[in-house]
């Protein structure tokens, strides 16, 4: 059974955001996700500064089983990028919601993160 916690928010493609105060959300691959990748060995995340529309790729996370593209659940501007992920990837099979996420976004729209999914909704969706 994946770990999903509840006061976050989630997409249909795997990721989870975190609100993180003022605009400010934090955003990685689900527990669910990481378990079907396999062995995290590389991620390519985007620069600092790089503007995002909602449902953009961000990125792409790269394990043993495959290659996926990562998506954009939110509009906004990158903030930070998780630069631990260069020399640690495994961190998203250790700790996908604490130390393996992947980049901080100022949100355009705050509101915006009330039309993604809930735990419930997302449990749902993975069939737990």
């Amino acid at each position: 059974m994946s770990d999903i916690p509840a006061e976050l928010h989630y997409t249909e493609d795997h990721e989870y955001v975190k609100q993180d105060g003022d605009g400010m959300v934090i955003i990685g691959i689900t527990d669910y996700a990481q378990g079907e990748l396999g062995d995290v060995v590389y991620v390519d995340l985007p620069a600092v500064g790089t503007t995002l529309a909602k449902t953009d790729v961000f990125g792409t996370i790269e394990a043993v089983k495959a290659v996926s593209e990562l998506f954009s659940p939110l509009a906004g501007e990158i903030s930070e990028v998780n630069e631990a992920l260069d020399g640690d990837p495994s961190l998203i099979n250790k700790d996908p919601y604490g130390d393996g996420w992947m980049i901080k976004v100022r949100v355009s729209d705050a509101t915006a993160v009330d039309q993604l999914l809930s735990a419930a909704d997302y449990a749902k969706h993975i069939g737990e």
